[in-house]
């Protein structure tokens, strides 16, 4: 009997080669209709994958139409107020990837004279880019057959390979991204990655709970042959966030509340902030705090305890709602509403926020 010589690798790209048509297929009938992609461009293209990192869908679209309203054109983002543009992405987080959208904005409207580069590395090469959302451009708005593999891809992927590498070590990542490529057709490549995009949105879903009868892999898929949905993608074990406890202070002078402005660098760099500090104080540690800072409480109206989770460290807070008099120390900016509406004021602080406006 002769034998098999066929490597398991060459057997689950095999797999992967058989995606594309029953995927296309499905794709035509249940494509997921968005903004960017009814009107299809690659300044679009670019604002809504990096929106979407770490963002849901349904959160992005009111924030992509605003945003689109506001800045049109590259050229009109590059030349934006960075004040502005951060009270725009205001409540999406990660405020670097405002900052990155801007500085590679620039960058494209003077050195490419508003036009984006089309190749891998140059695209690479401008701020806040990766492979994902290089592919992405690529694909979907100049028709190229560059992959982008995501964590929806990598979890598709990895189900109907059957493969039980760790998907978020780096090396996996790249040898994923280079399947990809090997399965990806050579024309439809942006309709075959939104396709996966979609697929792993609505389909093949997390934590072990796929939509497997109506997945058009399910005739070649792995993970549903043998029932290892709960087990594949395998993710390494995230490290335990650092907590950090603040103690958080929403003062108000009339219509006025206090505000303070972030550091230049760092988390949350430059935005609003109301003043806080390390620790949590009971009221009359609190108070003894205000004394330091020349504030004069008349009134303490409410105290909440809540938390905000980043990528890597978790805040526990406090806070206090206070009426008060006293100018605080230097620095700080007394905000009326009309001041407020245009800081960026991160999200963290959301819940304190809403709170203080039922007041």
């Amino acid at each position: 009997m002769p034998l098999d010589l066929t490597s398991d690798m060459d057997k689950q790209q095999e797999k992967l080669n058989r995606l594309a048509q029953p995927l296309l297929n499905w794709y035509g009938e249940n494509r997921r209709k968005l903004p960017w992609r009814e009107e299809v461009s690659a300044y679009r293209t670019w604002v809504s994958e990096i929106m979407l990192q770490q963002t849901r869908v349904s959160a992005v679209i009111p924030y992509f139409e605003r945003f689109l309203s506001a800045y049109p054109t590259v050229e009109a983002l590059a030349d934006a107020r960075e004040a502005q543009l951060l009270k725009l992405w205001e409540g999406l987080g990660y405020y670097s990837r405002a900052r990155n959208l801007q500085k590679a904005a620039k960058i494209i409207a003077h050195t490419y004279h508003g036009q984006f580069p089309q190749t891998y590395e140059a695209l690479m090469a401008l701020p806040g880019i990766g492979d994902y959302t290089a592919g992405a451009i690529l694909s979907i708005a100049f028709h190229q057959p560059i992959p982008a593999v995501d964590g929806n891809v990598l979890r598709v992927a990895a189900r109907i390979t059957g493969d039980e590498r760790n998907v978020l070590d780096g090396k996996v990542r790249a040898d994923f991204r280079k399947r990809m490529a090997k399965a990806m057709p050579k024309e439809h490549s942006g309709a075959f990655n939104q396709a996966l995009m979609d697929l792993g949105a609505t389909i093949c879903l997390p934590n072990g709970a796929p939509v497997c009868a109506e997945c058009p892999a399910r005739d070649f898929c792995d993970a549903y042959a043998t029932n290892r949905q709960k087990i594949i993608p395998v993710r390494e074990k995230s490290t335990a966030k650092r907590a950090e406890r603040k103690t958080v202070f929403l003062l108000r002078r009339g219509d006025a509340i206090a505000l303070r402005q972030r550091p230049d660098s760092g988390l949350l760099a430059r935005l609003w902030e109301y003043p806080h500090v390390d620790g949590i104080l009971d009221e009359s540690a609190a108070a003894a705090q205000l004394a330091d800072w020349g504030i004069t409480p008349h009134k303490w109206l409410k105290s909440i305890q809540f938390k905000h989770e980043f990528t890597h460290i978790r805040w526990e807070m406090v806070g206090y709602i206070l009426e008060i008099t006293g100018d605080g120390p230097t620095g700080w900016v007394w905000a009326d509403r009309e001041l407020r509406r245009q800081c960026a004021i991160p999200s963290a602080f959301e819940k304190l926020t809403r709170e203080s406006e039922e007041q």
